[in-house]
């Protein structure tokens, strides 16, 4: 399967993906540049949900493929985002109660990729990242999730805090990974959850764990700190595949 590049270079071509319509998750622009077509360029960013970032030439240069940028590099989405709802109404169709995940601070994106790979095969209905601190759909992200981009859906929020109150309303449960947490075989984690897997090193941070109904630990032997991010979300999402069966009667 071949995936869509997702950099896109020069005032022409990132005006046009702008204009578009195209899913462009962030956009870099010199830092200090007046001239119109940039400025013509932030403000139709600044429509949509484009993390915009002003840079120095030198990480231009960097990001530059094709050492042309003109003073703006895009990164465009490989995939279209939906919406909370659509995971939803995707958890109805199939008369299942929500299985979500909710990442915060997932920036690398190999980890996500195999983060949305696991909750492909684990059953979940769709997985929920923030707007800022995170990696997006890039076609790194579709590669390394070995092609599950194509069935689980993702949506971009702009505050994952908010978006986990307004899906407590809605008779959703949240549990997120900590090593100061219960340990997960003695939680109850049936039912429609919501499963929030935070960076390695800062994970879950402090204001979305407040929001969270559980925090689960999951038990290690070794001389090392935590597990891989995309390794301890598969570790707990089987943990509640398990549980599910179990309460099914399978």
């Amino acid at each position: 399967m071949s995936y869509e590049e997702s950099k896109i270079e020069g005032r022409n071509a990132v005006l046009e993906a702008f204009r578009s319509g195209k899913t462009v998750d962030k956009l870099y622009v010199l830092k200090g540049c007046q001239d119109g077509p940039v400025q013509t360029i932030v403000r139709e960013a600044k429509k949509t949900d484009a993390v915009i970032s002003f840079v120095e030439r030198e990480r231009l240069d960097a990001l530059s493929e094709t050492k042309k940028h003109q003073g703006v590099v895009a990164v465009a989405a490989a995939y279209d985002y939906a919406t909370v709802d659509e995971i939803l109404a995707a958890a109805e169709r199939k008369g299942e109660q929500p299985f979500l995940f909710l990442l915060d601070g997932i920036e690398d994106p190999h980890n996500l990729g195999a983060i949305i790979r696991t909750a492909n095969l684990a059953g979940a209905h769709g997985v929920i990242i923030p707007k800022r601190r995170a990696a997006g759909l890039t076609a790194v992200v579709a590669k390394t999730s070995a092609g599950a981009l194509s069935y689980t859906p993702v949506a971009k929020v702009t505050n994952l805090t908010a978006t986990i109150k307004e899906l407590k309303e809605r008779g959703i449960w949240f549990v997120c990974a900590d090593m100061d947490g219960e340990q997960m075989y003695d939680l109850d984690l049936t039912g429609p959850i919501g499963l929030v897997i935070g960076s390695e090193g800062e994970g879950v941070s402090r204001l979305v764990q407040k929001e969270c109904d559980f925090v689960a630990s999951i038990p290690m032997k070794g001389e090392i700190g935590s597990l891989n991010a995309s390794v301890a979300a598969g570790v707990l999402a089987y943990e509640i595949v398990r549980q599910r069966l179990t309460k099914a009667g399978r």
